[in-house]
Formats: C-alpha cells, structure tokens, sequence
C-alpha cells in the first residue's frame, strides 16, 4: 500500500502519525487546550473536527467510528456526553488556533489548540437591536448635517450685511 502523501508528514511512517494524532485529539478533548507545534496544530484541527462532528449525531456506529480513531472509552464518552452536546446549534469551527512564542530549547513556533466551548452566535434580538443603533446614528448624522447647512447661509448674510454697513459708513 503507498504512503500517503496529502498533508504536512510529521515524522515516523503513516502509523506514527496515526497514534500522534490520535493522543493529540483524545488530550485535546480530555483537556479542552493543549499547546503543540504550529504544524501539528494545522494538521490536528480538522481531524479534531471531524471526530466532533461525528460526536454530535451520538449513534452507537459514530461511537464506534470515533473509537477506533480515539481508542480511550473515558475520553469518547466525555465527548459524546458533555463535549458535543456544547456544539449542537453550530456548524463548524469547534476549534481555535492561537500562536504562542517559540520554545526555548529548539526555538520551535508553537501553538495553543482549543476547543471554543463559549456560545457566539448572535440572536436575531442582537440583530434588531445593532439595526435600530445604525439607523439611529444615521438619523442624528442627517440631522447635524442639515443643521450645519442651514446655519452657513445665515452667517454669511451676517458678514455680508456688516460688509455693506462698513461700507455705507465710508
């Protein structure tokens, strides 16, 4: 069988790579943040992403599919049982990257890899309350607007008119 050669290869032969990820992924989920390279980082999310998505239908066959990628009872089940009930209502994106300093030792760029467990999806209440906002500071815009132009004619009759008298005085 080839080696695959899709993706970044992280050292060792494909097997490596496999049991890597896969005690990437069950810390991971164990701990909800780990800090790794910035290449496995790249290489973890989607394959952490797949595994929750899989997670939150919570049929007995994605629980067998996720155990033979995560091949620890006690980490499926905390991610079938509190994890992925946490990302029902969104459709993707359950995992933050954030760039860290480089190790010392190796100077290795590092990363922080972790689960985005807080709720951002904005209701329609918060739509219709930034909209009514917008509209608000457009009204008042327009309004200073048309204050300004209608005080500029009057103070330039103002000067014309003490022009004229200066004048007259002459």
């Amino acid at each position: 069988m080839p080696t695959p050669k899709k993706g970044a290869r992280l050292g060792g032969s494909a097997k490596q790579q496999a049991h890597m990820l896969s005690n990437l992924a069950a810390s991971l989920i164990e701990h909800g943040a780990i800090k790794t390279t910035d290449a496995k980082a790249k290489v973890l999310r989607p394959y952490v992403e797949k595994i929750i998505t899989k997670a939150k239908s919570g049929t007995i066959a994605d629980r067998r599919a996720v155990l033979k990628l995560i091949p620890r009872k006690d980490v499926v089940s905390h991610l079938f049982d509190e994890v992925a009930p946490k990302f029902e209502n969104r459709e993707g994106g359950y995992t933050r990257t954030i760039k860290l300093d480089n190790r010392t030792g190796d100077n290795a760029p590092m990363s922080q890899i972790s689960l985005v467990l807080e709720e951002t999806v904005t209701s329609e209440a918060n739509r219709a309350t930034r909209a009514a906002a917008s509209k608000a500071a457009e009204a008042e815009e327009a309004q200073a607007d048309e204050a300004a132009e209608t005080e500029a004619p009057a103070e330039d009759t103002a000067a014309e008119n003490t022009s004229a008298e200066e004048s007259e005085e002459k």
